[in-house]
């Protein structure tokens, strides 16, 4: 059997936030979100977070996790402390357990999945995941012997001159045998510098320990700090742009492209730089994004542009030009062949096939059937200052620059609503609608000099 634990207990002071450390935020999830998630090819059987600092805060942000229970450590003692709580929990336990630091976002599910078979192979008592780290200031060094069999483990502020230029470091992550664990772990001591139960001291009481090397040393990367977090983002972002151009992405300048990890693109796309997709996007083949482009949780079809401009929580069919510098939110639906132009908002509008509104128009609460043409300025006024109510408008009709809808109201089909006009009644198909004042002019109003005239 498999048991993982998750140390999520620490507050983090130098990341200088009333937010706990495992929480703070990392391109969309928090991180012990990207530990717990890393943890699921695993399919281990039990799965333990244990918390302490604003634990309320951690339980709450990790309630939906499948198969997630939760140790407390009321005070923080160290990494030994923190383990020593799962004696309870773990009564009866037979088989490995995993131990996982809460702030390690960068660690992958194939390298724990090769620290657990290299533990087996080795019929090990512990094995530890290692890293050669070309500045390993402020890691515990680890020694070995040529066999990779672990001689000792020295926290990096209880080494000596020599010691500290080991750059073999532990990164925190380890494969236990739990029952020889759990006879070692009240054996633990606070002989150490900060009078702390390491959790590193057990190994003086196992038989059988081994160290593992990390392929990829960023992923020892824990989280302490602003500057860390900064450093964990750009180091995701580059594995997420290496996978989509291996796919057939094409990126322009990628370093300024970030993409969150549930995006999906497909061959053929080109993301154009400073753009950014966010949460659960889909991008179609032959689309192009960018420049200066933000795609949140929207799908986009086939063979569209969008340029300099923000989507949110939306759908755009194939074959649309969107931008530049439009926004289209919550929740509309733009149809096939369509054109959202310059400074163009669309907000929980559904947009029929071949319909276009190229420039400088509000179309909030709209349902626009195909091929409609609206005219440069139009609004549709959809809030009376308490509720928001509905604009329909046919097919193939047209608004005139300037117009003003106030819903709710229905537009017939092959419609066409005058310039200027601000239309309160619902108009019947193949009207013709005007609804402004009538011009007047008044002559010989100034004189000359642009003075008026008496």
């Amino acid at each position: 059997m498999l048991a993982v634990a998750v140390l999520a207990a620490g507050k983090g002071t130098r990341m200088k936030s009333s937010l706990p450390k495992v929480l703070q935020p990392l391109g969309g999830k928090s991180l012990v979100e990207r530990v717990l998630n890393a943890t699921n090819p695993l399919n281990a059987d039990r799965r333990i977070a244990i918390v302490g600092y604003c634990s309320d805060q951690v339980r709450a942000a990790l309630a939906d996790y499948p198969k997630i229970e939760f140790a407390e450590q009321v005070e923080q003692l160290g990494t030994g402390h923190a383990i020593q709580q799962l004696l309870e929990p773990l009564t009866g336990f037979v088989g490995e357990l995993v131990v996982l630091t809460g702030d390690s976002p960068l660690l992958r599910a194939e390298t724990i999945q090769n620290l657990i078979d290299r533990h087996r192979d080795h019929q090990a008592s512990a094995t530890v995941l290692t890293a050669i780290l070309p500045d390993p200031t402020g890691y515990g060094r680890v020694f070995c012997d040529r066999d990779m069999r672990l001689e000792r483990i020295i926290e990096h502020r209880d080494c000596n001159p020599e010691q500290i230029l080991n750059q073999r470091v532990s990164t925190g992550v380890y494969c236990f045998d739990w029952q020889q664990l759990a006879a070692a772990l009240p054996k633990l001591t606070t002989n150490n510098a900060q009078k702390e139960y390491y959790l590193t001291e057990v190994f003086d009481y196992l038989t059988s320990v081994y160290a593992n090397d990390l392929a990829d040393p960023d992923e020892s990367l824990g989280i302490n700090d602003r500057l860390q977090l900064a450093h964990a983002y750009e180091i995701l972002q580059k594995r997420s742009r290496d996978k989509w151009m291996r796919a057939g992405v094409t990126m322009l300048l990628p370093d300024t492209i970030t993409i969150d990890d549930e995006v999906e693109l497909a061959p053929n796309v080109v993301i154009e730089p400073h753009s950014h997709l966010r949460g659960n996007t889909k991008v179609g083949s032959g689309t192009t994004i960018g420049p200066s482009s933000m795609l949140t949780n929207s799908m986009i079809g086939e063979n569209c542009h969008v340029q300099f401009s923000v989507i949110e929580d939306s759908q755009v069919a194939d074959h649309c030009r969107i931008g530049p510098f439009a926004r289209i939110r919550g929740e509309s639906m733009v149809g096939e062949k369509c054109r959202i132009g310059n400074f163009v908002e669309l907000k929980n509008a559904k947009v029929g096939d071949r319909t276009n509104a190229a420039h400088l128009s509000y179309l909030g609460d709209a349902t626009l059937g195909e091929q409609v043409n609206i005219g440069a300025g139009t609004i549709t006024a959809n809030y009376d200052g308490f509720k928001k109510h509905q604009t329909v408008i046919g097919d193939r009709s047209k608004t005139g620059a300037n117009s003003v809808l106030i819903a709710p109201i229905n537009i017939g089909d092959n419609v066409n609503i005058a310039a200027g006009s601000i239309i309160v009644d619902d108009v019947e198909a193949n009207a013709l609608a005007i609804a402004r004042a009538k011009q007047v002019v008044k002559s010989d109003y100034y004189d000359q000099e642009g003075r008026k005239q008496k």
